[in-house]
């Protein structure tokens, strides 16, 4: 019995599966991805989002996106069929500082019941690994690596920092950490431009689909370089509120478009279980 429902698919062109039978059931549908247009990673961002836009609280053990899903389920499923599907999640420091000490950014992690699932489809169907790289941004190199992504050596973690936050990363013994490397990036007042990053996460690890978690920062640079392809958003129904000098961020934060440039994305498909919505759209 499938976790949503397809209300609008749009994606109707490919004649053979993608995803295992067990999958397809769970999902309501097939779930295809293109190859990038361009000599860089296709890229896929995820976010879960109130209904007033608010994608965190900003609060003390209230910042993750669990507060504003709800736990759902579904939105669970969906964040893990995404990272099965991916050979690199990316984040930044503070969508990493935003969750429990304890996260690994796996499929299972985030939806343990389709554990079995995940490792079928990426292993025997996507012939990857057993789960994607983790890349994570950070430009101090300011990270507590006593977190379980650090310590668990069956998960390869690359941290893309500037020189400061590589030496500040050598500091707190990263080195000594054996799934952990640090790359070094030329950047422009503390910001890595996301063209660098890409062309890193090819080049040296070969990734070719790459899921962006956020946060709404390090989104904003992506979607002001042009180098989103797709943007999954479950809209959760609850309403945050914003008062004038309290920050609670959006989908994008750090960036503002203007009419005539600003990115257009299409529907590809819309599925719903009772009054949550799970929106997938592809940029025009």
């Amino acid at each position: 019995m499938g976790l949503v429902r397809t209300l609008i698919d749009c994606d109707k062109q490919y004649a053979e599966s993608a995803l295992p039978h067990g999958l397809r059931e769970l999902y309501d549908g097939d779930l295809h991805f293109r190859t990038s247009p361009t000599a860089r990673p296709y890229v896929i961002a995820n976010f879960v989002s109130t209904l007033d836009g608010v994608v965190s609280y900003e609060m003390k053990g209230k910042s993750g996106g669990s507060t504003i899903s709800g736990s759902d389920p579904a939105d669970r499923f969906i964040m893990g069929l995404l990272r099965a599907s991916a050979d690199a999640v990316i984040v930044g420091a503070g969508t990493l500082n935003d969750v429990s000490a304890k996260s690994l950014w796996t499929p299972e992690y985030v939806y343990p019941d389709a554990k079995r699932l995940y490792a079928e489809y990426r292993l025997k169907e996507l012939h990857k690994p057993e789960y994607p790289l983790l890349a994570i941004v950070s430009g101090s190199g300011q990270l507590e690596l006593e977190r379980a992504i650090f310590r668990t050596p069956a998960m390869r973690t690359v941290v893309i920092t500037t020189s400061a936050g590589r030496d500040e990363l050598t500091r707190r013994g990263a080195a000594t950490l054996d799934s952990v490397e640090v790359h070094a990036l030329s950047s422009s007042s503390g910001s890595i431009a996301p063209g660098a990053i890409l062309q890193l996460l090819q080049s040296q690890f070969g990734v070719k689909t790459l899921l962006h978690e956020g946060g709404p920062t390090l989104f904003g640079q992506f979607l002001a370089a042009e180098v989103v392809d797709e943007l999954f958003l479950t809209l959760s129904p609850q309403i945050a509120g914003r008062e004038r000098d309290v920050t609670r961020p959006a989908v994008v934060q750090g960036v503002q478009f203007v009419p005539g440039s600003a990115p257009w994305f299409q529907m590809a498909s819309v599925k719903q279980q009772a009054a949550y919505l799970y929106l997938r759209y592809r940029r025009a």
